[in-house]
């Protein structure tokens, strides 16, 4: 039995204990002290790649190089919104650093890796903070290595900054991952008499005696691995396809059969420029050229807006040109989340340079898809790379080339050549100067055909055996 005074404490007690509890449930969080953002944006393949709790906006490189000696020194600056509240944060770079700043303040600096600058500023930065960077430094970029690779490509007379999956932290200080893509601005201090190419479009260039600053900006975001610059004595060709200036570079110090074949490689750039954008849309950037250097690079590589070329020689290379220049749309305008993703890039690359062969009259893409099945027996190595993951020391493997090509022409014989080129330009439309996965695309080739594809790319793109002859994998026409 209770009593009714008991009753009356019970029921005080209650709203008491009510009120209490609801103040609880409704009172702000307690914030949480910032932490450090540290090193790697969390790609397994290169886990120190990238920096977590930044992102970067934009990008100003002002670099001096010193030919015979080969010493680089600048100063970039770097215009960076924090994702989370900070204590201190990384980027990747290589050279030695005299002064980092943060907002005008001087920060403390130190290097966990040798690859890696932890930075602690004055005051710590909040989540949502727009925030400035400025980094100093001066030091040889081909005396560095990093993930095995040493990525510096010079002599006395000329040097290009080209290289993949690493190059930016030879020459300046990144949120080193395609997934940040960023603007740039590129100023580059050479001797008099020499050329320099960047990213973009020339916007000034500055004489101080002997010495004169070139200055290229790009309008829009790029991954850092992109980003390049050349300096040297180059022959520069202008040419137009409709509004966008379109430069081509050819190094003098080539002979004369090699710099001839190399001109002629590079001046089919705007005709092929033309063939891509009927199948995939207008040129996702503000310029477009190319680039051929004396250099042994022994490579092309698909440098936002400017590709760069190895020498040539005689024979058609308009594949070659075909291949950089596709990426501009596949890899560099829509960019890989993740290293994983590669065959996003390579794939289609690979795909369009049998789609040129085919409007040229030069080549059947379904009899090119069944030739390629059938010279690789089912015990090939082609087939034992999962090309969707196909590990960080094989992303340049000749399988995430060749099958992601054919994945693409299996596609097309699949759902039908409306619904495939559908695909490829809403693929890079709505993806343009962004990044996707490989979970995307499946998705997208899906809501576009209307039909369940999960065993068609479970058998093209994520297993390690060869796909069936069959109209579901697309290797028959119906």
């Amino acid at each position: 039995m209770i009593t009714q005074a008991r009753a009356a404490l019970v029921a005080l007690l209650a709203t008491v204990l009510a009120t209490v509890v609801a103040a609880v449930l409704v009172a702000p969080a307690a914030s949480s002290a910032p932490a450090p953002g540290g090193p790697g944006i969390g790609d397994d393949y290169f886990p120190i790649d990238g920096n977590r709790g930044i992102d970067v906006r934009r990008y100003a490189v002002h670099d001096r190089y010193r030919f015979g000696s080969g010493e680089l020194s600048g100063r970039t600056r770097l215009t960076v919104v924090a994702t989370r509240d900070l204590s201190s944060f990384h980027l990747d770079f290589l050279l030695p650093v005299r002064e980092v700043r943060v907002d005008g303040e001087r920060a403390r600096v130190s290097r966990p890796r040798r690859h890696e600058l932890r930075i602690v500023p004055d005051e710590p930065l909040t989540d949502g903070q727009r925030f400035t960077v400025w980094v100093s430094y001066s030091g040889r970029p081909g005396r560095y290595s990093y993930a095995g690779e040493s990525n510096w490509l010079a002599d006395d007379h000329e040097v290009v900054a080209m290289n993949q999956p690493h190059m930016a932290p030879w020459w300046f200080p990144s949120n080193d991952h395609p997934s940040d893509k960023a603007r740039m601005d590129i100023s580059i201090t050479v001797p008099r008499g020499k050329t320099v190419l960047a990213n973009g479009s020339p916007v000034n260039r500055e004489r101080r005696g002997r010495l004169t600053t070139h200055h290229w900006r790009a309008d829009e975001p790029m991954a850092t691995y992109l980003a390049m610059f050349a300096a040297g004595p180059f022959h520069v060709v202008r040419r137009q396809v409709g509004d966008l200036p379109v430069r081509l570079a050819v190094s003098k110090r080539l002979s004369g059969s090699r710099y001839r074949a190399s001109l002629r490689m590079l001046r089919r750039t705007p005709a092929l420029l033309r063939e891509l954008q009927q199948d995939l849309g207008a040129y996702p950037f503000s310029a477009a050229g190319g680039l051929v250097t004396s250099l042994p690079v022994g490579f092309a590589l698909e440098n936002q807006t400017i590709p760069t070329y190895f020498w040539v020689g005689g024979g058609n290379w308009d594949w070659l040109v075909v291949h950089e220049q596709a990426h501009q749309w596949f890899g560099d305008s829509v960019a890989i989340e993740r290293w994983s993703d590669i065959w996003l890039n390579e794939g289609p690359a690979t795909f369009m340079e049998v789609r040129h062969r085919e409007l040229n009259r030069d080549l059947d893409p379904g009899a090119w898809l069944q030739r390629q099945w059938e010279r690789r027996g089912p015990r090939s190595g082609f087939w034992k790379v999962e090309i969707a993951d196909p590990g960080a020391s094989r992303i340049f493997a000749g399988a995430v080339y060749y099958r992601g090509g054919m994945t693409l022409q299996a596609l097309r014989n699949r759902i039908g050549d409306d619904e495939f080129w559908t695909l490829l330009r809403q693929w890079v439309s709505e993806h343009e100067n962004g990044t996707a996965t490989t979970a995307e695309f499946e998705q997208m080739a899906e809501d576009v055909s209307d039909e369940d594809l999960d065993g068609f790319f479970d058998a093209w793109i994520h297993s390690r055996t060869r796909p069936e002859r069959t109209v579901e994998n697309g290797l028959v026409v119906p």
